[in-house]
């Protein structure tokens, strides 16, 4: 069994879509993670070296998306998954990438995925 870290509901806005009029500004993205990893290290020591820095998570998620310039939300997705995958700790992550304003009649469309390392379960 794994523990999980999670950052919910990340707001930030990048460009992102496949349409001529979403590619000139940048839109409000919503980005949920659950990052699976062994804590129990951390647990014990109460030490930050022992565990993963979310905020740094955040701020490497965020500056991806602010510069990406994406076409779809699943490729964006794709790329969060490798930047989690790249720590060492981590051997498995859920991302869900949403655009709230992507369609008149829904509050938000996206894409979830599950990634992990190979040889984990």
């Amino acid at each position: 069994m794994m523990d999980k870290i999670f950052l919910s509901e990340l707001q930030t806005r990048g460009v992102i879509g496949v349409y001529e009029e979403e590619r000139k500004q940048p839109q409000e993205i919503l980005v949920n993670l659950t990052i699976y990893a062994n804590l129990r290290q951390a647990g014990e020591s109460d030490n930050l070296r022992d565990s993963i820095d979310y905020q740094s998570v955040a701020e490497s998620v965020v500056q991806h998306i602010e510069t990406a310039r994406r076409y779809t939300v699943e490729a964006l997705a794709a790329d969060l998954a490798e930047i989690c995958l790249a720590i060492d700790q981590v051997k498995k992550v859920k991302v869900r990438v949403e655009k709230p304003a992507a369609l008149p009649c829904c509050r938000s469309v996206g894409v979830e995925i599950i990634r992990k390392k190979s040889g984990e379960s």
